[in-house]
């Protein structure tokens, strides 16, 4: 006596495979995203790209604009600053630079003026005192006048205290940019070749560079430029914890430092409005948190109006990309955005 296998109801099948059908096309329903993103248009300058990437490949991609694609090369603003601590953490990694090394090790002026216990780690989280003033768009042609970082450390020493090293918060240019140069000195590279070295060659971003078209010195806080897709391929590697296509770029413990706020409950003296509320890393803005404490969303939103971001709970990534949005941005618009896109994703694992 033989066994046979049991059938299944063809319309039973059918069934099934309708169910399945209706819930793949539930999961990847971005319409609420693409009506957000029309209706506020005009807000983003009418030139936009929004990526989303998770589980290795894309799952949404929108572009609005004439001529203006993912591979559209556009200023990024601050967002420079999370590629920057990326460079200086790949040095870190080779052992070439400290976070806790005072950076007088490597630009002697500060000594001359009593700068001589700024840190590296404090450079990277904008705590080392010194008065930046309040930052925004003059501070970017301001730059203008530097042929190079040596330049701009020298100016940057000279400038006036405003409290102890590790004491407060003031977001600006001036901690960054002495780590780059510090990064210069130990490399003896120029920093956009630096950069190109530890980050942009290997993650494949062709399109972005720190190169000053008029010549003068690049500014790591704020002077990038990149693409919609190459700012994806770096969350990419910062979500995949330093692993890019197979390669490691920067090792695990770096993704860690970079996500880590080092001197919690310190005053803010100055802070963008589209950050208010959010806690700083290295290079970085930690959105959001769990219950433990340890940051879920990493984000580093720029002057003009590009904002991308690193959803760990939910592991994803995300880029909204413009062109020339000069202004206040609208931080209520970005944070729809990655709502919508929340629900489409599914809750937190």
């Amino acid at each position: 006596m033989s066994l046979k296998a049991p059938r299944t109801c063809p319309k039973f099948s059918l069934f099934l495979f309708f169910l399945l059908m209706l819930q793949f096309a539930h999961a990847q329903d971005f319409s609420s995203v693409d009506q957000l993103l029309e209706k506020n248009k005009k807000l983003l300058g009418n030139n936009v790209v929004a990526l989303v990437w998770k589980d290795g490949k894309l799952i949404y991609q929108k572009a609005i604009g004439t001529d203006f694609t993912a591979k559209t090369q556009a200023p990024v603003a601050s967002c420079s600053k999370w590629i920057t601590a990326a460079t200086i953490m790949a040095l870190v990694d080779e052992g070439k630079l400290d976070l806790d090394d005072p950076v007088v090790k490597y630009i002697p002026v500060l000594e001359k003026y009593m700068k001589g216990y700024i840190t590296l780690r404090q450079c990277l989280s904008h705590t080392t005192g010194i008065d930046n003033g309040k930052g925004g768009l003059a501070k970017v042609f301001e730059r203008r006048k530097f042929e190079n970082l040596e330049d701009e450390a020298n100016t940057i020493a000279a400038k006036e205290i405003s409290n102890n090293p590790g004491k407060e918060f003031a977001y600006g240019s001036s901690g960054l940019n002495l780590a780059a140069r510090c990064a210069e000195v130990v490399s003896k590279k120029d920093f956009s070749r630096l950069v190109q070295e530890k980050i942009t060659r290997p993650l494949k971003m062709r399109a972005t560079t720190f190169v000053n078209d008029n010549g003068n010195a690049p500014n790591p806080s704020g002077g990038a430029q990149s693409s919609a897709n190459d700012y994806m391929n770096f969350l990419i590697m910062i979500l995949n914890k330093g692993m890019f296509e197979g390669k490691r770029v920067l090792s695990e413990a770096s993704i860690a430092e970079m996500q880590k706020n080092h001197f919690p409950g310190l005053p803010v003296k100055f802070t963008p409005k589209i950050a208010e509320g959010y806690e700083y890393g290295l290079g970085e803005w930690i959105q959001e948190k769990d219950a433990s404490g340890n940051a879920t969303v990493v984000s580093s939103p720029g002057l003009f109006g590009t904002w991308p971001y690193i959803d760990k709970c939910r592991n994803y990534a995300a880029i909204i990309f413009v062109k020339t949005l000069l202004g206040e941005q609208k931080k209520d618009f970005y944070l729809q955005f990655k709502e919508a896109v929340d629900e489409q994703v599914g809750p937190c694992k």
